[in-house]
């Protein structure tokens, strides 16, 4: 397949394309449920983690313009649910900071520092996310020149916002950027659309979904998209 013939940017998702999520999440949601049984009892035997998550899907429909900020989302339902059972809203901002201490408490795939460290020496390398990790907080800190998330620019992906705003950073025309991320829509037909090149690191090996674009490369892991970019990969 083509590779960019001048290569400025890669911008990198992070949950499951970096470290995996899904572990981590339940993790944090099972903290701040276990933390609701001292602090706000009647909310914790009222609402279970599903509870909770349902109420913040349903309050995103009513929010719109909050939804975009998954800890926004986070803090404001927490707070309604609160006060619907007769504990204090205000305890909804503790609420939030024992998730975030969890929810960063990731460990990425073996070969992602490594390959990072070697990026970062040739690239304009920028962190982008729907996402509420915070970089800065992992073993990935000091490896990106910025980390952008949904909440900071207005808008989560597939909205071409992310992408524009870490164009705009780096002063990279798209045809000298490649995008990296695990979901075919979110990463790579929403980079694809902005004219980036794509890599889908697809760790699963699950099938592309019919009706989306094919990306530039399709890697089992960024060690696999190293080489490909060094032109090795077979």
């Amino acid at each position: 397949m083509p590779r960019p013939a001048r290569l400025r940017l890669i911008t990198v998702d992070l949950d499951e394309t970096v470290w995996p999520c899904a572990p981590v999440i339940r993790a944090a949601e099972d903290a701040v449920q276990d933390w609701l049984q001292g602090a706000a009892p009647a909310l914790a035997a009222a609402r279970d983690t599903a509870g909770l998550r349902a109420h913040r899907i349903e309050l995103a429909g009513r929010r719109p313009e909050i939804a975009h900020d998954i800890t926004a989302l986070r803090r404001a339902s927490m707070a309604e649910l609160l006060a619907a059972h007769g504990e204090d809203p205000a305890l909804a901002e503790r609420a939030v900071a024992v998730f975030l201490e969890a929810r960063n408490r990731v460990e990425p795939f073996p070969e992602v520092v490594a390959v990072l460290e070697r990026w970062r020496r040739r690239f304009r390398l920028i962190s982008v996310t729907n996402g509420n990790a915070e970089v800065a907080r992992t073993a990935l800190r000091g490896l990106f020149d910025h980390t952008l998330d949904a909440a900071s620019v207005g808008a989560m992906r597939p909205d071409p916002a992310l992408f524009h705003a870490a164009l705009h950073l780096a002063g990279t025309a798209p045809g000298e950027a490649l995008h990296a991320g695990d979901d075919p829509r979110l990463d790579v037909a929403a980079a694809a659309d902005v004219g980036m090149f794509t890599a889908w690191v697809n760790r699963a090996g699950h099938p592309l979904p019919a009706g989306l674009p094919q990306p530039d490369v399709e890697v089992r892991d960024l060690l696999a998209l190293d080489r490909w970019l060094e032109g090795t990969a077979t």
